[in-house]
């Protein structure tokens, strides 16, 4: 084998890597590709090609409850045969589908046909739902639509000022930090988080500002910014009159939150507040200055008010005429690998591939003239709604989940255990054993990254080539494979197992959308051309940068929606006075089935950990290490405590990478966001006391 050139398997990031041979079959080596650098996950990332438990032969489970080794044809006629009489029994919604924003373009879009062609079940959602689905919900209602970053990421670099409300950016994804260079050096670079993380530890030195709010408050934080800009003449009234609808809501639906109220909610004093502004807007274009970017990331979204407080940031965006401007605009920071080009293509539960909705008539006519069908299923349940309907006497009673690991990724894990605990059927595609393809009653083992051929999208919507390096080991095969097989067994044709012959087809059914990728191919790729969707034709160059001519809504404008601050659901009581916080951690990747496998990586950050504050420690006879338990309304956890000052006192911190008895979504709240679905991960309270040894467990 030669060198190949692709991307890094995990964040949105996608850093260009090549892969180099090396002497052991299915392993390669990872170098950055070019000038570019890599995070300590994507230098080690080639070490999951060849974990010791890696999937390579489908599994089903024995008459005595055990996942033993089976054939291929056999497990794909017992799932089929399964499908059938369940279908028969109760209905094509008797099965449902959750796929995974790391999966290919191609695999999506296969996931979402093969759920409404072949299952013809409306029961199909992602964990995506989990990720980018309040920012999506509100780039939506305001601009019309949703492109995570809508300008490339380079343009940060030129900024004077850079919001970010909600982003570890610098271990979530590092090699981006470079592009926050240029605010921090003119000291604009401002960062909302209830810890000082090491993106907040930015600031210092005169680096910025580290608003660190009360959990839960971003929301009030972000309309009290928006009042100092109005309410002090920093606004761009002339963008305002020109490119947005109403400026007068937005006056309005700010004029109550001065700053000296948020202070009192956020704990944000309210100088910081008004020099935080002026800061930014003295970086606006209004104003003569080098630009400016807010942007957003989970710790603002994983909320059950998360659309309205990306809504509340698009606001102020709007304010200071930033949307639409070069070196200026609103973002957000997509996590998963494929989180943007995951949600353009179909396994979504109401839209259709291309960013189309599945409730609009001629979206639905076209993927009919597509896939050659004469009707489609309708909306179907968000993921945690779809999640809590399993088993249930109206509810699916079979579930295949690919690219999920749901046992640590979900909220409220007791009711997530008990939901997939009560199907008929679990079937489960995956790379390694996951604590979820443990529970299954089939798996079947699937290729990944460096196996497979196939196309990403990033966080700035720009597509990227994927490109196989080694053979898969033993008897893996792509999802591909595994919906094709599938649907030949239901009687459904036109499922390819080449995942250039799905992009083509991807192309023709995407094109019109929003997400428009009718004219991009992997020639045009693989020569190098950047292209960031819509690209609605073969020789059109792309659209790094969207909104410089206006906005694709109705009236072209950018709408205004009126937002207002209000608590967490489970907000602090007497018996928990504390917030739960959860986040990400430099080693770690999302549920950490991959990066918990990886020695390096496990080494460094091994167990499950809770940041307390040295006041509360001290109160609590908590010393560091010590065992310490968290209760919330739904469960407890015993786990060792880091006594730190990078907390709040207010506030506990637990990573949320670790499965089993570490799993801290054990304790998460599953309150849903109305607009978006979205779980609130992000703040729960929670009572905290001293624990006795042994320091790691879950009781109900």
């Amino acid at each position: 084998m030669s060198s190949v050139p692709t991307h890094c398997p995990y964040c949105a990031l996608q850093c260009a890597t090549t892969l180099h041979p090396v002497a052991r079959p299915g392993a390669v080596e990872v170098r950055p590709a070019g000038r570019g650098g890599l995070c300590r996950k994507g230098w080690t990332a080639a070490d999951v090609l060849t974990v010791p438990d890696r999937l390579t032969t489908p599994l089903i489970r024995n008459a005595a409850g055990e996942l033993v080794e089976t054939s291929w044809d056999t497990a794909l006629d017992f799932v089929a045969s399964r499908i059938k009489s369940l279908q028969q029994a109760h209905g094509p919604d008797a099965v449902a589908v959750f796929g995974g924003g790391g999966l290919t373009n191609e695999k999506a879009y296969a996931l979402g046909k093969f759920a409404r062609v072949a299952l013809k079940t409306a029961n199909v959602d992602y964990n995506g739902r989990f990720c980018m689905s309040s920012a999506a919900a509100a780039t939506n209602r305001a601009f019309g639509i949703d492109r995570g970053l809508p300008f490339p990421l380079a343009d940060l670099g030129g900024a004077g000022a850079i919001l970010l409300v909600g982003s570890n950016i610098a271990e979530t994804m590092p090699p981006a930090v470079t592009h926050l260079q240029g605010a921090r050096d003119a000291g604009g670079l401002l960062v909302v988080d209830p810890r000082r993380s090491a993106t907040a530890g930015l600031t210092e030195d005169d680096g910025g500002i580290h608003l660190q709010a009360t959990p839960g408050t971003d929301l009030a934080l972000v309309l009290a910014l928006t009042h100092v800009i109005l309410q002090e003449g920093l606004a761009d009234t002339a963008y305002l009159a020109e490119r947005v609808d109403d400026p007068d809501l937005l006056i309005r639906s700010t004029a109550s939150w001065w700053p000296e109220r948020a202070e009192r909610v956020t704990g944000v004093p309210a100088a910081t507040i008004r020099r935080a502004a002026r800061v930014l807007a003295a970086a606006a274009p209004v104003h003569g200055g080098a630009g400016a970017f807010i942007l957003t990331g989970r710790g603002a979204e994983q909320h059950s008010k998360g659309t309205d407080t990306v809504t509340a940031c698009i606001n102020l965006a709007l304010a200071l005429g930033l949307p639409g401007r070069l070196g200026s605009g609103y973002g957000c920071i997509t996590g998963q690998g494929n989180g943007q080009g995951g949600r353009e293509h179909g396994q979504k539960a109401d839209q259709l591939p291309g960013y189309r909705s599945i409730s609009d008539p001629a979206a639905r006519e076209h993927l009919m003239r597509v896939w050659g069908v004469e009707d489609l299923p309708g909306p179907g349940k968000s993921a945690v709604e779809l999640i809590n309907s399993l088993g249930q006497a109206d509810g699916p009673k079979a579930l295949m989940v690919h690219g999920s690991n749901l046992l640590v990724s979900a909220p409220n894990l007791a009711s997530v255990r008990e939901r997939l605990a009560s199907l008929e059927l679990l079937v489960v595609a995956d790379v390694v054993p996951s604590e979820t393809a443990l529970l299954a009653d089939v798996v079947f083992p699937v290729t990944q990254w460096a196996e497979e051929d196939g196309t990403m999208t990033s966080l700035e919507g720009r597509v990227l080539r994927r490109r196989a390096a080694v053979a898969p080991p033993g008897e893996v095969r792509s999802d591909l494979a595994v919906f094709a097989g599938l649907a030949e067994r239901l009687g459904s044709k036109g499922f390819s197992t080449d995942p250039g012959e799905v992009f083509e087809e991807l192309r023709r059914a995407s094109a019109g959308g929003r997400a428009d990728y009718s004219g991009i191919t992997w020639e045009r790729l693989d020569a190098g051309e950047a292209l960031f969707w819509p690209v609605p034709g073969e020789g059109h160059p792309g659209t790094p940068r969207l909104f410089a001519d206006g906005f694709p809504t109705a009236d072209g404008r950018a709408h205004v929606v009126a937002v207002d601050h209000r608590p967490v659901a489970d907000d602090l009581n007497a018996d928990a006075p504390i917030y739960l916080v959860t986040g990400r951690l430099l080693q770690h990747y999302q549920s950490g089935a991959q990066t918990r496998r990886v020695p390096e990586l496990a080494e460094a950050e091994p167990e499950v950990f809770a940041e307390i504050h040295p006041r509360v420690a001290a109160q609590l006879g908590i010393g560091d290490g010590r065992p310490v338990r968290l209760r919330t309304a739904r469960g407890s956890m015993v786990l060792p405590a880091r006594v730190t000052t990078e907390v709040r006192p207010d506030t506990v911190f637990v990573p949320f990478h670790f499965g089993g008895v570490e799993a801290v979504n054990e304790l998460t709240n599953d309150a849903l966001d109305p607009v978006s679905g979205m779980p609130e991960f992000k703040a729960c309270a929670v009572e905290v006391t001293a624990a006795a040894l042994p320091a790691a467990g879950v009781s109900a």
